[in-house]
């Protein structure tokens, strides 16, 4: 009983290693199939410390959750960021972090958040508010690449829809990976979506560099 009114020695690191390793697990083997002797035993805790901060399995499914919410930028994006400074390439960087994933883990593993999703999309209110969270922190990247690119695409786009489009194409294109166990899958998928995007810019000017919607205007004046 005491071990659940005072907190364990090093308590910040001993809560998120467990998060830590929890994430790592539900990726690797969904959340049904993740018992919490697995967890004591990866994250090296005693089953006390755990229950301190998780009274139930389920709040350790929130907290890493929110873990992957709050380290979604830093992991993901901020890398690709780094490196890429043309904001639909920094999209397509993103993309590309998933397809490495695919092949590193030979097809084990796909988008953390969307395995989830797939396997709790029954489970309560919460659980499903932080996933569409997760998936939503997802577009918001994807969305801020679209609007900064905006004097490339046609002025009638909208970087939202565009992105929630995005974001199905990539779900839709591990899902596929995974199950056929080849990435042809997902390199099909996403070179489709980069063509899309080239037909957008093309479309968003002419010759002359005038952008689309001024030079429909021009052609219906005449």
């Amino acid at each position: 009983m005491s071990e659940k009114t005072s907190p364990p020695e090093n308590a910040p690191d001993a809560r998120e290693r467990i998060i830590e390793v929890a994430a790592d697990l539900f990726l690797k083997q969904g959340y049904g199939a993740t018992g919490i002797a697995q967890i004591l035993e990866a994250a090296d805790i005693l089953r006390g410390s755990l229950y301190y901060y998780f009274p139930t399995k389920e709040d350790l499914l929130l907290a890493t959750l929110e873990w992957r919410k709050k380290m979604f930028w830093p992991e993901v994006v901020q890398p690709v960021f780094d490196r890429l400074d043309d904001p639909l390439e920094r999209m397509f960087g993103i993309l590309d972090g998933y397809r490495n994933l695919l092949l590193v883990c030979e097809f084990q593993m796909g988008c953390p958040i969307g395995n989830l999703a797939l396997e709790l999309s029954e489970s309560n209110p919460r659980v499903r508010q932080l996933l569409a969270e997760n998936f939503d922190n997802w577009k918001n990247a994807v969305k801020g690449c679209l609007e900064e690119a905006r004097h490339k695409l046609p002025e009638e786009s909208r970087p939202g829809d565009m992105a929630h489009f995005v974001l199905t194409v990539m779900e839709g294109a591990v899902m596929l990976a995974r199950t056929y166990r080849t990435i042809e899958c997902y390199d099909q998928a996403i070179d489709r979506l980069r063509d899309y995007f080239d037909r957008l810019q093309s479309a968003a000017t002419e010759w002359g560099g005038k952008p689309a919607s001024k030079r429909h205007q021009s052609a219906h004046k005449k």
